[in-house]
């Protein structure tokens, strides 16, 4: 097998210590492994080093491990075979059983050799599977994964009533906005954008805290920081680079769909 690569994301450094001691003693062949100290700079490096086994913390600032693998698969080259990942995880036995149905591995911290020698094992089998795999092959099952996750985080409780009326500030104005004339939200730094097909404005939540109040056979999330009202989308169109977008029919932009989302608009 040819030399592989891999990276850890941890924000924690004596646990990054750890965990690359822990593995020169059970994969020696694998050589030195770099350590991103944070959520954004585990993308960053991964995109860079493109390496072949990502270990990821689940809990970092600036992104968290979910989070980072599913930006991930919006900037991968679709000419190289996707990272193996691992999810390192202080969670307990509820969550631990998410990951084990998702068919993603996991170590629980503190790692100990014995489940650590288990995973790579079983990552070097990944791995020899994937040598006679084509590379877009392994993405579409990791996106399978990763949407399993994402399924079971959306298993909560729903909140009654549904969000039926939006309080947004418009300058020095509160707009009362009803949710049926909202073409799609749109994460920003602290806020989320309201866009209608009258204008925008801003409300005072995260995109993750208004989603469960939103009616999900007519929202759809379609990347991770935009979730559009399905009846305004006029049309899916893919590029020549295969990424897919969203036309509007009220609305001059067009809204980017990231892979992880790509399949809720293959054709029926």
């Amino acid at each position: 097998m040819p030399s592989l690569s891999a990276l850890i994301a941890e924000d924690e450094p004596l646990l990054a210590s750890a965990l690359q001691q822990a593995l020169s003693r059970t994969w020696p062949e694998l050589g030195a492994v770099p350590v991103a100290i944070n959520g954004i700079a585990a993308l960053e490096q991964a995109v860079a080093l493109l390496p072949d086994v990502l270990f990821l913390d689940i809990r970092m600032p600036g992104r968290n491990g979910l989070d980072v693998a599913r930006e991930l698969a919006d900037a991968w080259p679709p000419t190289r075979p996707f990272p193996l990942i691992v999810f390192v995880t202080a969670y307990d036995n509820y969550a631990v059983e998410a990951f084990e149905q998702a068919a993603v591995d996991y170590l629980l911290k503190p790692v100990n050799d014995a489940r650590l020698a288990t995973t790579v094992q079983r990552l070097k089998s990944l791995l020899e599977q994937r040598a006679a795999s084509a590379p877009d092959e392994h993405l579409e099952r990791a996106l399978a994964q990763l949407r399993r996750l994402a399924s079971h985080d959306a298993e909560a409780p729903q909140p009654a009533p549904r969000l039926d009326i939006i309080r947004a500030a418009v300058g020095n104005q509160v707009r009362m906005i009803p949710v049926g004339d909202v073409l799609y939200f749109e994460a920003t730094d602290k806020y989320v954008n309201v866009v209608t097909a009258e204008g925008e404005a801003l409300i005072r939540t995260s995109l993750r805290e208004l989603i469960p109040l939103l009616d999900a056979q007519q929202f759809w999330q379609v990347h991770r920081g935009t979730v559009v009202q399905v009846r305004h989308v006029q049309a899916a169109v893919r590029d020549e680079a295969g990424k897919l977008s969203l036309l509007l029919r009220n609305r001059p932009e067009k809204l980017a769909v990231s892979r992880l989302f790509a399949h809720l608009f293959k054709q029926m």
